[in-house]
């Protein structure tokens, strides 16, 4: 039963971000590629990074064509850019579309004779561990919510199988997170919500999580351990924290926008989340997300500006919620009371046997306290979408494999049932 902790270097105060030119002429570097999306390429977090390019004499290229919710075709355009520019190290200002399209460009401009399905997860792609060398890569999110910065992570959306895969290897994890909570002043309130409903999530499913020593059996060499090892007594002190914070400052970072602290601390639980599920793993509420996020209709959020629809991130993991854990509780059910009782529940009375609907209640309170689309059938899903949300899940077996309770392709289709209508 082996363990293995890894973690970004992260920097974290107001006005950090000044120093990234300085750490770039740090490392020597001569060609940097600077990653946003439209959005952002406007606001401050971006001009905070140009200004210390520019004061420090940075030679940089500017990539701002990311897709919010990104696809393999996008991906593959930023690879195309990466592998052009011959870069030696990169910067990504964003939130975790921006961070994970950069993780990618800088793995695929590395290791350019690989095809693209070589580094995707299995059963989509081929998994192969990464042995290249990779440039060095700064983060400097722009969310309270992926925590992308802390994980060797990177989600796309498969369009092809419309559904929502990833990279995963300790390779592609950023060199450094600079973590300025000034960035956050800049985040409309649905996607404050929507990313601190990630943060929720990371926290609870890396708390709630197979445990580490009851996974398969050891990799017979290391670098095929998997990112994501079950909980772990490491992880654990991380995704509580990250639970308090949120159960404390979430729904005054969404109500105030100038509320300093309250995003601050936000920013804070995102990356401390990261380094909990960045090595215990997430489970049924991200596995089951993909497919939220993949088969999109016609759905558009309020807050983003975006030409195409897509269900949020943080939106599609939080609306199955009370349905997965009412699930799996039946494992650690002591896990889920405490985790209850920290987003204020009074568990004083409650019976062990009853943990589950304990946190479900929980979270549906949380959730409409914070006006949240009704359950799956107010974006745009009904009943008979069923079978194919249920078929979108089955080849995310790297995290539903984590989920403590195993689940059969009937139980998917009941909690995909449970959370088509939410209060």
């Amino acid at each position: 039963f082996l363990l293995q902790m890894a973690i970004s270097n992260i920097r974290y105060g107001e006005g950090v971000t000044k120093e990234v030119g300085m750490d770039l002429q740090n490392l020597g570097a001569r060609r940097v590629c600077l990653m946003t999306d439209k959005n952002l390429s406007r606001l401050p977090p971006v001009n905070a990074v140009l200004n210390s390019l520019a004061k420090h004499g940075i030679n940089f290229q500017m990539y701002d064509n990311v897709r919010v919710e990104p696809t393999d075709q996008s991906f593959l355009n930023a690879i195309e850019f990466a592998k052009k520019g011959e870069f030696d190290a990169y910067v990504a200002v964003g939130g975790g579309s921006v961070m994970d399209t950069c993780k990618a460009a800088n793995l695929y401009a590395s290791s350019p004779t690989s095809d693209f399905l070589d580094y995707v997860n299995a059963p989509i792609g081929k998994g192969k561990p990464v042995t290249v060398p990779l440039k060095p890569l700064i983060a400097v999110p722009t969310t309270a919510g992926t925590g992308s910065e802390t994980t060797g992570v990177a989600i796309f959306d498969f369009k092809e199988l419309k559904v929502k895969t990833g990279i995963a290897s300790r390779a592609i994890k950023p060199t450094l997170g600079i973590v300025d909570p000034l960035h956050t002043l800049s985040m409309p309130e649905r996607i404050v919500a929507n990313s601190g409903f990630d943060v929720l999530c990371h926290a609870l499913e890396s708390y709630t999580a197979l445990p580490y020593n009851m996974r398969s059996p050891c990799p017979s060499n290391p670098i095929n351990r998997p990112a994501y090892q079950g909980s772990n007594p490491i992880s654990d002190v991380w995704a509580l924290h990250a639970l308090r914070i949120v159960a404390k400052y979430l729904k005054r970072a969404i109500r105030d926008p100038e509320d300093r602290e309250a995003r601050a601390n936000m920013h804070l639980a995102s990356a401390f989340a990261g380094i909990g599920f960045g090595n215990a793993g997430v489970h049924l509420c991200h596995g089951m997300s993909y497919p939220i996020s993949g088969l999109v209709k016609s759905y558009k959020p309020k807050d983003y500006n975006v030409d195409h629809s897509l269900v949020p991130h943080g939106l599609s993991v939080v609306l199955t919620s009370p349905a997965v854990f009412a699930f799996t509780a039946q494992i650690r059910p002591e896990r889920h009371l405490e985790a209850a009782e920290i987003l204020g529940a009074d568990i004083r009375t409650a019976r062990i046997k009853d943990a589950g609907l304990v946190l479900a209640d929980t979270l549906r309170k949380f959730l409409f306290d914070l006006n949240v689309d009704d359950g799956l059938a107010a974006i745009g899903y009904s009943k008979a979408d069923i079978p194919a949300l249920v078929k979108g899940t089955l080849p995310q077996e790297r995290v539903t494999k984590l989920s403590p309770r195993p689940q059969t392709e009937e139980d998917l289709s009941a909690l995909f049932e449970a959370s088509m209508k939410l209060y």
